[in-house]
Parts: C-alpha cells; structure tokens; sequence
C-alpha cells in the first residue's frame, strides 16, 4: 500500500486522481490540497510515502511548498506534474530535490506507475519533460534570475534585498548583469525578457 496527498488547484483533474489512482494500483489517498499552502499543511501532517504536487499553483505555488515541506521533511518523496515544464522551474524542481517529474496530460495509470516507482526509492522523469531540462539556453545565474523574479513581482531594490537577504549593491550588480546579458534597458524589461523566455 502506498499513501498519497494530491495537490493540485485543479479540483476536477485533483478528483479526478483521488478517484482513478487507486482502482489503478495498490494507492490510498489520505488528503488532497487546492494550493501549496494547504500542500504543506496535508504534507506534514499525515506524512504520505508520496506528495503528488502542480508546478503552478495560486498563492504558495508549487516549487515553495516543495522547499518548506523539504525542510521540515528532507526525506519526503515528490512526485510534481506539471503542464508547462518550463527548462528554468524544471532545473529549479530538481535541485530541490524533487524526485518525479510527469506531464499533467498523462494517464492515471502512468502516474500509478511512477508513484510506485517513487516509492522504491528510484527516481522518474518523463522523456518529454527531461528534453525540456537539456534545452536550456539561459545566459543567466540562479542569484540573477532569483533577482529577476523578484523585480517581476514589482518590488524595488530595497525591498528584493530584503527578501533575498543581499546587499542593495548586489542586487544592483545582478540587474546590471541581467540587463546586459537581456540586453535590456530596465530591470522589468530584463524581468520580462526572462518571462518570455520561460527562464523564470
């Protein structure tokens, strides 16, 4: 028997799976979850063999509830789907540790299969989505596109230093970076640049 948390905001595809895993394979649904934040609360309190978790959520999405359920739980094993597997969120994904990596438009019997496989302690990542990791052309550091994420959120210097716990001149010296490598004007056309192509 495999303990499972869905989730997911998609409440049609998230019941969808509640109700199609287990008549897949030997899969018990202990909760399911409509954001990250009720992701990480699911998560910690009944501690399932496999957190199946989106990529994009609203509010704490996808990739932050993944890094506070890892702190508290270093060993939970994580399944992410996702419909757009952008190379940049995919390479961030997987340096946080996040074991499986499957399409959103997969059926539940494949996702059956890759719980299971998750759950003997080997990892999976559909070829569709690990072709999207190797075509990664970004010219930027992680520290310049964490600065950019932030600019993109409409923040100001002051306030990115503070969030990412840098020095304003550091900051600065990322934008100045990003804005030459984008060959852009302003921080939020940097910002923009990196959104479009899906860097961040």
């Amino acid at each position: 028997m495999t303990t499972v948390v869905l989730a997911d905001d998609e409440a049609l595809l998230r019941k969808a799976l509640a109700a199609l895993l287990p008549l897949e394979s030997d899969i018990t649904v202990l909760a399911e979850a409509a954001d990250g934040a009720a992701a990480v609360e699911a998560t910690l309190r009944h501690r399932p063999d496999v957190l199946v978790i989106d990529l994009e959520m609203p509010g704490v999405g996808g990739l932050a509830a993944v890094a506070t359920i890892r702190a508290a739980l270093p060993g939970q094993v994580i399944l992410m789907v996702t419909r757009h597997a952008r190379p940049g969120v995919l390479r961030r994904a997987l340096k946080s540790g996040v074991q499986g990596f499957v399409s959103k438009s997969a059926e539940p019997a494949h996702i059956a299969t890759v719980i299971g496989v998750l759950h003997s302690g080997r990892r999976w990542i559909d070829p569709d989505v690990s072709a999207l990791a190797v075509m990664d052309d970004c010219p930027l550091t992680d520290r310049e596109l964490d600065v950019l994420r932030v600019t993109g959120e409409g923040y100001s210097v002051a306030d990115i230093a503070a969030r990412l716990h840098l020095a304003q001149g550091t900051v600065r010296n990322y934008l100045s970076n990003a804005m030459q490598k984008t060959q852009t004007q302003t921080r939020h056309e940097a910002a923009r640049y990196a959104r479009e192509h899906d860097w961040i």
